[in-house]
């Protein structure tokens, strides 16, 4: 259960804010939110005081989420109680898999074993229940069909799990903030969440879609609609920013009832077996009217991250990157173009990168007129470029790009002055103060060009800066950031329970679910692994003889 501090004490160090009255508002709405949930014993408890201790907040908050995009608000779904079923009559076209769910017809699929549901599935993403809850939402969606999902959705509120979801904007997360004029990568259908089909709001708002694909903001716009169409909204808080996630321990040795303690790495390393693992401590602030800040402490037994991988955009590493005409994302760049900076100048813009975002780029400079050098580090034919994963029929403007990367690559010949020109297996040396580049290509030449302006569009890190060491012991490679294709967040197969911290799950663009097609199976695995504990926490609970605490 949330407790939201106006001062809070922590191993002796107080943390004194004179705001208290807005934050008591803060702390009664959550009250009011939970407590029918959660019964007298948290409309009673009074908020924490500066002389408090932590075990005193005797009520911890089941699941705290970390991110309101789509991951994030999937899982509340399915925290929420709603829970698949094999629809009546659907049959899907995998005859194997069928026969499996028949098996079970009776049980919801949080109910089921995923590890034998998804046996032997094949999909694009390298999580097993990803590519299960994918096919069972759009059967056979990679070879090109546009089956139903063979699943229907019940409310049940006896499986509510209490939860908060943070988030820095409005439900949607980075969706609110991409770049307008492109559009989106996947189908509309395969953005969709479960319970409410995405042609099916389009078609509310009296708009008529033209094409599979759609524009950012009308996906934004469906997941805040989503929020509260299907009752999450009590769950959602907005304009959250979290300082600190750090998981509390206690003496095994203490007896006294004395308060849980943030230990620090190297000290839990030397005594591991003298502490306790308690619950987790989440810090932050909410911004309200007027720009203040309101911190707040809450406290929760599982905390789920997804966040996304998007907060911060990779860096070349390069001499001269911080310079003020490098760019690192797409809506520095198109602000550039839109302030009218870069319209009428001759010397071309250099675009780094081989993925679907430096190719918007590409095109965006391109309409506009403006002349591109392409810089990438992969040969044309490199089989793991994107544009070979995607159906030309179905992304016409990406295939363009790369026969231009194809055909229009550099050459003693070359016109500097060309509408685009391609520089494979190169890579950027520095950047010069007179806006000058010096690009090496593989076999070490060096090349200098003059520019109007440079975008680096090499991919992206999550903001893990809460977490001790960033989150980076947390990736299967625990000397290098978390990434979302290099290095993603080590989680259970079947749970995405982080293996190296327990009750710390992590699901979405973290794990190396980019597409939101797959990311709703990190979703079920979370909720069928807190179900499953809260049985066997009810169960242990009827056997000890009951009692008026929340078990």
């Amino acid at each position: 259960m949330p407790v939201w501090c106006c001062r809070c004490s922590l191993a002796g160090h107080f943390r004194d804010y004179s705001d208290t009255e807005t934050e008591g508002e803060i702390f009664n709405s959550l009250v009011q939110y939970f407590g029918d949930n959660l019964g007298p014993k948290v409309k009673g408890m009074p908020l924490v005081e500066e002389t408090s201790l932590l075990e005193d907040s005797s009520v911890t908050l089941p699941v705290v989420i970390i991110g309101n995009g789509p991951s994030g608000i999937c899982l509340s779904y399915m925290l929420s109680g709603y829970r698949p079923y094999l629809s009546s009559e659907a049959i899907h076209p995998n005859t194997i898999l069928h026969s499996k769910l028949e098996e079970a017809r009776h049980l919801s699929i949080v109910d089921q074993d995923l590890e034998y549901l998804s046996e032997g599935l094949e999909g694009r993403s390298s999580n097993p229940v990803a590519v299960l809850f994918d096919t069972l939402l759009h059967p056979d969606a990679d070879f090109g069909y546009d089956y139903p999902s063979i699943l229907h959705w019940k409310l049940e509120q006896h499986h509510y799990i209490p939860h908060l979801v943070l988030g820095k904007g409005p439900p949607g997360g980075a969706w609110h903030n991409m770049e307008g004029s492109m559009l989106t990568i996947s189908f509309g259908n395969w953005m969709e969440l479960p319970g409410l089909k995405f042609k099916d709001w389009m078609s509310s708002k009296r708009r008529n879609l033209k094409g599979d694909r759609v524009m950012p903001e009308e996906i934004a716009r469906y997941y805040k609609h989503y929020v509260n169409v299907m009752g999450l909204q009590k769950n959602f808080r907005e304009n959250t920013y979290i300082t600190s996630v750090s998981r509390l321990y206690r003496d095994q040795g203490d007896n006294n009832g004395s308060q849980d303690r943030d230990i620090s790495t190297k000290h839990l390393q030397n005594q591991k077996s003298k502490f306790i693992k308690r619950n987790w401590e989440i810090r932050g602030y909410q911004r309200i009217a007027g720009g203040s800040h309101v911190p707040f402490c809450l406290f929760a037994e599982n905390v789920a991250l997804a966040t996304g991988t998007l907060d911060s955009p990779a860096h070349l590493e390069v001499e001269g990157e911080e310079l003020p005409f490098v760019f690192h994302s797409m809506p520095e760049f198109g602000a550039a173009i839109n302030k009218g900076k870069l319209c009428g100048r001759t010397d071309p813009v250099l675009i780094v990168g081989s993925g679907l975002t430096a190719a918007d780029a590409v095109l965006c400079a391109y309409n506009n007129n403006i002349p591109v050098i392409h810089v990438f580090r992969r040969r044309v034919t490199d089989p793991s470029l994107i544009f070979k994963q995607l159906p030309q029929k179905l992304y016409p403007e990406y295939h363009k790009v790369y026969h231009m990367m194809c055909t229009q690559s550099y050459s003693a010949d070359s016109d500097p002055l060309s509408d685009y020109t391609s520089f494979p297996e190169h890579r950027v040396l520095s950047f010069k103060s007179d806006m000058k580049c010096i690009l090496q290509s593989v076999s070490g030449l060096k090349k200098v060009f003059k520019l109007s302006a440079a975008v680096v569009l090499i991919g992206s890190h999550p903001n893990l800066a809460f977490l001790k060491e960033q989150g980076r012991y947390l990736g299967r490679n625990s000397s290098q950031p978390i990434t979302c294709k290099g290095n993603p967040v080590e989680v259970d197969a079947y749970t995405y329970e982080c293996v190296k911290e327990a009750n710390l799950f992590a699901l979405g663009p973290l794990v190396g679910d980019n597409f939101v097609r797959f990311l709703k199976g990190g979703a079920l695995g979370v909720t069928r692994c807190l179900a499953t504990r809260q049985k066997k926490k009810q169960h242990l609970f009827v056997e000890r003889g009951g009692g008026d605490g929340v078990a």
